[in-house]
């Protein structure tokens, strides 16, 4: 798998100066969140576990900060669904996924 940067905001996989996956997030400061607003994986990287590889980066960056992630994004709501491993540091807002 190609490398994960990182910019403020996303976490993206770039190849030949073109985003090939990116997924993105924004910073609640108030409620010390983390919501996950948007993952893309491009034809290119599908099925290669992109996607959910961007979802465990933006988990880790969450347990380093000491933050909660909201999923809105309905993949990585998916994600928190297969991974119980993660509910560490699912928001108890009543945002969980079902």
């Amino acid at each position: 798998m190609e490398r994960i940067e990182h910019e403020e905001g996303r976490f993206y996989v770039a190849k030949d100066g073109k985003d090939l996956a990116e997924i993105t997030y924004k910073r609640n400061e108030i409620a010390g969140e983390l919501v996950i607003e948007h993952t893309r994986v491009s034809e290119e990287l599908r099925g290669q576990g992109t996607g959910e590889k961007l979802v465990q980066t933006v988990v880790e960056k969450a347990r380093k900060e000491n933050l909660k992630i909201v999923p809105e994004c309905s993949y990585a709501a998916h994600q928190f669904k297969k991974h119980p491993e993660y509910h560490d540091v699912l928001s108890g807002d009543g945002s969980q996924p079902n």
